[in-house]
């Protein structure tokens, strides 16, 4: 991280103290160097924390605020109080000894690298640990008994064990038992209901009234289904909140459990106005997808939104890591296939890894006569038609083994991430030539392939990062680009589109046949690094390129109480 101050300090204070508190700052890095935990590992790991730790730029969240009303500058704090909670609840989920852990190192480097990465284990580098003697990362994180493997859990009868919002644990006799979130997370969920209570006495806009009040309910019941219809059907609205259990990432055993999170966000409503007719257009694109017509007869749901938004506050799961800049839910299939999703563009956070890591990458390693087609709009496209994308193709299986999640298990995430990325990309080429979108193609796929660049970089941990590294290795064998003697990247136009409609038949036929073997072999093949992409992704780091982006936050950074 670059341009490090006090934040780290104030930070960690706040963490060791009692509950949540008005703490508002990101960690970032400090120059201290001091002992770390003993280990005979102790100075590689030092050196190694020193060095990945600027891996992350600092960026301020900040918004022009001019829009929002005297009630909603009273509602935002309390939305904000309502993430940080999401936040401990995520620490409980992934890593319930970080108060233990931080005690133990004094080194300031690598406290703020736990705090980061949630735990002591490098979310952008495979999940590496940096802290001596820390096991390998567990595939279940806290969601299931430690040690249980798949094969294990898959041979019990235990009612509920995959069910989005339970805990499986043992119990004192040594039965497997489930344990309810609103069981496990009784007072922390019962907090931050209350403060979504409070903030809905507050709200003006009807709909986000409704919202926050059937949302304060769900999280003490586990109920997410009639607070997500609420959200979809919000028009109005300036202000709004993702918030609870969402996706299922961290799960990497059966992708099936949920971790919190929350994004605190002010819709940026002459861009949302922009981009509101794309969602219309989904039923026709959908006709036109490169397979047979039985992996393209669901009919996707539009009667959901496209909007763009300023994102003021990350929290738990999405903060974790690389940060996502585009967001499309609900989750639920049902609710997809009956109304859709909401795609919500995070402008800012958008605009932060444009200029801060793209741009960088691509004068690296964009060859020079093509870097004049990148740019922010197409960034910005490319971003937004990928969460859009997440609405073609096929939920169901054609075979009879049920939704295509549950087909895939723990393979879906990656999957579905490279299947948003290519459809994203099949979209736009199809609206320039319906003449939807303006602009030259060799701008959009010039940034794409800047894109892919960015993305592997988050390494084979992350959904993301191992779709990028299929579509890599995928356009790469079909000639969609080529590497040229000086090190650099070079898009070929017409091969890039070929790659592009392969691609996509491989994975949405992938996806509708349920074939989990198929998807695993896939990722072996293709969602690897091999080492000339890692000689050329090194330059990046040597060049102080940072990989993503960590943020100071809250309401000291926004200016409200």
């Amino acid at each position: 991280m670059k341009h490090i101050n006090k934040a780290v300090l104030y930070l960690l204070g706040c963490t060791m103290g009692a509950g949540i508190t008005s703490c508002t700052h990101t960690p970032k890095k400090t120059a201290a160097k001091t002992d770390i935990v003993n280990s005979t590992a102790k100075d590689t790991l030092q050196k190694y924390v020193d060095e990945r730790v600027n891996i992350y730029e600092t960026v301020s969240l900040t918004t022009n605020l001019n829009a929002l009303t005297p009630s909603d500058r009273k509602v935002l704090p309390l939305l904000i109080q309502a993430a940080q909670i999401m936040d401990e609840l995520f620490w409980k989920q992934t890593y319930p000894q970080r108060d233990s852990l931080l005690a133990k190192v004094k080194d300031e480097n690598t406290k703020s690298f736990i705090m980061i990465n949630y735990g002591p284990w490098d979310r952008l580098s495979g999940d590496k640990p940096f802290i001596a003697g820390i096991p390998a990362r567990p595939a279940g994180a806290t969601f299931y008994p430690a040690g249980m493997t798949k094969a294990e859990l898959e041979k019990t009868d235990l009612k509920d064990k995959l069910n989005a919002y339970t805990v499986v644990q043992k119990d004192t006799q040594g039965k497997l038992i489930t344990v309810p979130y609103r069981v496990l997370y009784a007072s922390d969920l019962q907090r931050a209901s209350n403060l979504l209570k409070q903030a809905a006495l507050l709200a003006e806009d009807a709909g986000l009234k409704k919202y926050l009040n059937l949302r304060a309910d769900a999280l003490v019941t586990d109920k997410y289904t009639a607070s997500d219809n609420a959200w979809l059907d919000m028009k109005n609205n300036t202000l709004d909140l993702i918030i609870g259990p969402i996706e299922n990432y961290e799960d990497k055993l059966f992708n099936a459990k949920t971790s919190f999170e929350a994004y605190v966000l002010i819709k940026d409503k002459v861009w949302s106005k922009r981009l509101a007719k794309y969602v219309s257009m989904l039923p026709d694109l959908q006709k036109g997808l490169p397979v047979p017509e039985k992996y393209k007869r669901e009919k996707p749901g539009t009667d959901s939104e496209l909007n763009a938004y300023d994102v003021v506050y990350y929290a738990g799961d999405c903060n974790a890591g690389s940060k996502t800049i585009a967001v499309n839910l609900p989750n639920d299939e049902l609710i997809q296939q009956k109304k859709g999703t909401r795609r919500s563009q995070l402008k800012n956070a958008m605009k932060a890894k444009f200029d801060k890591i793209l741009l960088p990458i691509a004068n690296e390693l964009i060859d020079k006569d093509q870097q004049k087609y990148i740019s922010f709009d197409a960034f910005f496209s490319n971003v937004m038609f990928h969460e859009v994308a997440h609405g073609l193709g096929i939920k169901k299986t054609i075979n009879g083994k049920g939704f295509v999640k549950e087909a895939l298990k723990e393979q879906y995430s990656w999957l579905e991430e490279g299947k948003a990325d290519v459809l994203g990309l099949y979209m736009v080429t199809g609206l320039l030539k319906k003449g939807e979108l303006k602009g030259d193609i060799k701008t959009y796929y010039t940034t794409f392939m800047a894109g892919i660049l960015r993305s592997v970089r988050f390494g084979a941990s992350s959904a993301h990062g191992q779709a990028n590294m299929q579509c890599f290795n995928y356009f790469k064998d079909k000639g969609a680009f080529l590497r040229t003697a000086n090190g650099t990247y070079r898009v070929d136009y017409n091969q890039f589109a070929i790659a592009m409609n392969g691609l996509s038949n491989l994975i949405l036929t992938m996806q509708g046949n349920g074939d989990s073997a198929g998807v695993a072999k896939l990722q072996k093949e293709k969602a690897t690094i091999h080492p000339e992409l890692q000689a050329d992704l090194d330059r990046l780091s040597k060049r102080g390129i940072p990989v993503d982006i960590v943020f100071e936050q809250g309401v000291d950074v926004l200016g409200v109480k």
